[in-house]
């Protein structure tokens, strides 16, 4: 019932411990060889036009968004700022009232509360 070791060698295509791996790039050196000079100049171009687009459009959508975005706030900041200054003014407005008439005035803009009765 012990198994014992064995001290057969294993087969070569089962042993690639003692190869060092390749890199993507020593790989890729490796192929050139295979192919014409013409079809690398090739390849090498469009490689190099690819990486040259994709750098000329992410520089044209971070141009393209900072103006946008600057844009907009420069837009509707002054929207908005305007927006709550006349709801501080609101307020106030409202919080003057209520000092000068008492508690009860601020309901009686919008009506004569409801568990008071009309008085004619």
């Amino acid at each position: 019932m012990d198994e014992k070791p064995t001290n057969e060698p294993q087969s070569e295509a089962e042993n690639y411990d003692d190869e060092p791996d390749e890199s993507f790039g020593e790989r890729m050196m490796g192929l050139t060889e295979m192919f014409p000079e013409s079809v690398r100049n090739v390849a090498s171009a469009v490689s190099n036009a690819t990486v040259k687009s994709c750098r000329s459009l992410y520089q044209f959508s971070c141009n393209a968004s900072w103006i946008f975005f600057t844009s907009s706030v420069i837009l509707f900041a002054p929207v908005i700022f305007e927006t709550e200054r006349a709801q501080m003014e609101e307020l106030h407005k409202s919080q003057q009232k209520q000092v000068l008439l008492g508690p009860g005035s601020a309901m009686a803009a919008t009506g004569p509360s409801p568990s008071l009765p009309l008085i004619r």
